[in-house]
């Protein structure tokens, strides 16, 4: 499985050109200068701040004034300019979040006074920026390894925009690298949820985090089992709900689900390579039991072995049968060339790596 990384594109900021009269007018032909000098990038940062701000004080002017307060337009642009300096603003993470609370104040009032609706490209066009803001300051803090802020910014982008997967996922991975695997798998769930295209990336690695991290078998197999639904022809959540009973010692409950699985499906390889692997499986256990034998215990070394090779002669059959329906089956091969060598079968070694070394390289 891929492991999900950051979404690192930085948005721009919205810009639209306006005129108006007083101290409305002034942020208006303000604003027009910035879109002159906003998108470019040779102006430098300060230039472009100065000029937003300058703007911005003519709206402190306006809603400080009893009859201009209530206009609509004031607002609105008191909303464009502030959230343009939120988004401009990457240097000062301070002066760029206080922007942010008067955006977001003044959207919401242009919204109360705007009856009419000539505000709502503004409108629009502030909440775009607000959000747009909040994105690229989580994408800088990551960036800085600020971990915890990028987090935080992240969230607060998905409660503005409850459908921006890419926040969601961006939230999630900003708490895997802090270590808050609560947060990791309540973020990549909610991708998840939004049928995202790395859904299944991102089922494996919170099915990782539950069963290593956590060490939570029962949500782990829970996980599994709704992962496994979804991506049926994934093998690797099957592969991980047979390891899980076979560490649990219930090779029986492995076998038992993959022969159902096989007989629905007799023509999947996967299923019984997987059958196989119960057995070799246990055998590797084993092997690993008989290399902490003192050598002078002969009879148990050779009682350990007896059964080792007896769940190796088991397991050959089920690659054979993957063979039979698949004959390129890289991992029936692979194992079977593992069994031979270690039984020095060296007929069957060579033929199985004939084979093998035929399969197009990856």
């Amino acid at each position: 499985m891929k492991r999900v990384i950051l979404s690192i594109i930085l948005a721009g900021v919205t810009s639209f050109a306006f005129a108006q009269k007083g101290e409305v007018a002034e942020a208006k032909k303000a604003w027009g200068i910035f879109q002159i000098t906003g998108q470019n990038a040779s102006v430098p940062m300060a230039k472009k701040l100065e000029t937003l701000s300058g703007a911005l004080a003519h709206t402190d002017k306006a809603i400080a004034d009893e009859k201009s307060k209530i206009m609509p337009e004031a607002w609105s642009y008191r909303a464009l300019l502030s959230s343009a300096i939120a988004m401009v603003d990457t240097a000062n993470v301070q002066n760029a979040d206080a922007n942010l609370k008067i955006a977001t104040d003044a959207i919401a009032q242009a919204k109360t006074l705007d009856t009419k609706g000539a505000e709502k490209e503004n409108i629009a066009l502030a909440e775009t920026n607000v959000a747009n803001a909040v994105r690229n300051a989580g994408v800088i803090a990551y960036n800085k390894k600020d971990f915890k802020t990028a987090y935080n910014k992240f969230v607060q982008a998905t409660t503005i925009n409850p459908a921006d997967t890419s926040m969601y996922l961006n939230a999630g991975i900003a708490a895997r690298t802090l270590g808050d695997y609560p947060g990791t798998i309540q973020q990549f769930k909610k991708v998840i949820s939004l049928n995202s295209p790395q859904s299944k990336d991102l089922y494996a690695e919170i099915i990782d985090i539950t069963l290593k991290q956590q060490k939570d078998t029962t949500a782990g197999l829970a996980l599994i089992k709704e992962a496994a639904a979804k991506f049926p022809e994934e093998p690797s959540f099957i592969k991980t709900e047979t390891q899980i009973y076979i560490d649990k010692g219930d090779a029986a409950k492995s076998e038992q689900m993959l022969n159902t699985l096989a007989t629905k499906e007799p023509n999947n390889a996967t299923y019984q390579v997987l059958l196989g692997n119960i057995y070799f499986s246990q055998a590797l256990k084993l092997q690993n039991d008989r290399n902490k034998i003192d050598a002078k215990k002969v009879k148990e070394f050779t009682e350990v072995t007896t059964k080792m090779n007896g769940l190796l002669d088991k397991s050959v059959p089920y690659y054979k049968k993957a063979l039979d329906i698949d004959a390129k089956n890289a991992g029936a091969l692979e194992t079977l060339k593992t069994i031979y060598a270690f039984k020095n079968d060296t007929k069957n070694y060579d033929e199985i790596k004939k084979r093998l070394d035929a399969l197009p390289k990856q």
